[in-house]
């Protein structure tokens, strides 16, 4: 029989996966504008989320995320960054940037440490420090070389370390959470679409096929989610920030072996130091982890001696 350890690694794979491979999919829908795909995916995300938590008997657990004003305020600031977040990838996908959304992804584990840093005042190791160096050296790097700022990987990389941030300091789960998120989000995908039907948009994207896509849109925006916090309950933390990368490094698959974008010297080089500095950070999360481990251990040990 399966340990539980196991099924939240397979679980934890699978939602990489998905997430990974998700520009093949956004790459399908390259002929709808990436305004009205956004809004798609945030109706179709509700109907899913909303089906789900309907079928578990939890819907007011939506309207209770939102019972007080601070809870409303950290609702609506992170419907925007996720709302921001899904828009830029779906058109960087659509516009052949699919390597700046990677990257994004790569350094936003070390962004998420200096907004920490910020915010909480949380102490950074030697090492952190290092990491953070690197990857800073590698953002300079490519904006030299390339003669342009990396403003996408470097948006969504803030948008989501800031999406996590607030999502840290809710008392809701991330299923009831997101759907209050989206449920916010719908009213402007309406006006949207409604604006794109005006100006004689397609807005059910022109054929049966590319309608099937655009639906499936939630069910795939969902499915990821559900899987992570499946995994998240049965997985140490660190286990969990390791296996994300697989979700970067598809990306980077897709984008570089699949869609055939760019990748010169300045990319090489910059993709180097990134990769150094989350094997630094990576190791160094490791080894806090085994400290933490063992004093929780000679602590026990300790209590059942006394």
């Amino acid at each position: 029989m399966q340990s539980e350890a196991a099924r939240g690694v397979g679980a934890m794979v699978a939602a990489c996966c998905i997430w990974g491979l998700s520009p093949l999919y956004y790459k399908l829908l390259a002929e709808v504008p990436a305004a009205e795909v956004l809004s798609h995916r945030m109706i179709w995300s509700l109907v899913f989320f909303g089906a789900v938590l309907a079928v578990q008997r939890r819907l007011r657990e939506v309207i209770g995320a939102m019972n007080t004003g601070s809870a409303l305020l950290r609702v609506v600031l992170a419907s925007l960054m996720i709302g921001a977040n899904w828009g830029l990838f779906i058109w960087s996908v659509q516009t052949g940037q699919t390597t700046q959304t990677s990257l994004g992804y790569y350094i936003y584990p070390l962004v998420a440490v200096v907004i920490g840093r910020i915010v909480f005042a949380e102490r950074l190791s030697p090492v952190q420090w290092l990491a953070v160096a690197l990857a800073t050296l590698a953002v300079t790097l490519l904006t030299l070389g390339l003669g342009l700022l990396p403003w996408i990987a470097l948006t969504l990389a803030g948008t989501f370390s800031i999406y996590g941030l607030l999502k840290k300091q809710m008392a809701a789960g991330p299923v009831v959470s997101v759907t209050a998120e989206v449920l916010l989000l719908v009213p402007l995908a309406l006006m949207i679409l409604l604006q794109s039907h005006h100006n004689g948009g397609t807005v059910l994207g022109g054929d049966w096929r590319i309608f099937a896509l655009l639906v499936f849109s939630g069910p795939m925006t969902a499915l990821p989610l559900i899987l992570f916090s499946y995994a998240a309950r049965r997985l140490a933390m660190t286990t969990v920030g390791l296996l994300q990368y697989l979700n970067p490094t598809l990306q980077f698959g897709c984008a570089v072996f699949v869609f055939a974008e760019p990748f010169g010297p300045w990319h090489v080089a910059a993709f180097a130091l990134i990769w150094t500095a989350l094997a630094l950070y990576s190791g160094a999360a490791l080894r806090q982890d085994r400290a933490r481990r063992r004093a929780a251990r000679a602590a026990a040990v300790s209590g059942t001696a006394v």
